[in-house]
């Protein structure tokens, strides 16, 4: 294999298993951690918040792999490559390369952000698009609806069943 190849098959950097999401494992540990830390440290004092960070972070790290696995980003990409020539807010002469990197923040918004509303977040994505943008010609005005646009594709995926996927 190549390695980019390897890098599109997101390998677990341990099992080497395809399909490795760290973002999301990492988030849902953090979030995972936070909660059952606070739930046990109120029972049980500073080292039930320990105990119970740890195993929190387990178990909230298997959650958030299990969002970010719902979405592969490489067929995300090749979705909006064949498709975003129909959308209602793409200009005439605007070519793919304009659009991909706001359909991609719009997909990683949806990894790390999958149980907030897409304006919750959003003046982040708006503050980052400078770096993010790539060799996008849009400002995040025009960028914006495409960024939502791939959010919402990858929440109403993500809220199917997974045989409906």
């Amino acid at each position: 294999m190549t390695n980019v190849q390897n890098r599109d098959a997101n390998l677990d950097p341990i099992t080497k298993e395809p399909g490795a999401h760290p973002v999301g494992t990492g988030l849902g540990a953090v979030v995972g951690g936070m909660a059952a830390g606070a739930a046990t440290g109120t029972v049980a004092g500073p080292i039930g918040t320990a105990v119970g960070a740890a195993v929190g972070a387990v178990v909230g790290g298997l959650a958030g792999k299990g969002v970010a696995e719902a979405i592969d980003p490489t067929a995300e990409a090749a979705y909006w490559r064949d498709n975003y020539a129909s959308r209602p807010y793409v200009e005439g002469n605007a070519t793919y390369d304009d659009y991909g990197p706001a359909y991609a923040v719009g997909v990683d918004a949806f990894n790390r952000y999958p149980d907030r509303n897409f304006e919750d977040f959003e003046s982040e994505l708006h503050r980052d698009w400078g770096t993010q943008r790539r060799s996008s010609s849009l400002d995040w005005d025009r960028a914006r609806p495409a960024a939502r646009d791939a959010w919402d594709r990858v929440k109403r995926s993500s809220d199917m069943p997974p045989a409906a996927r």
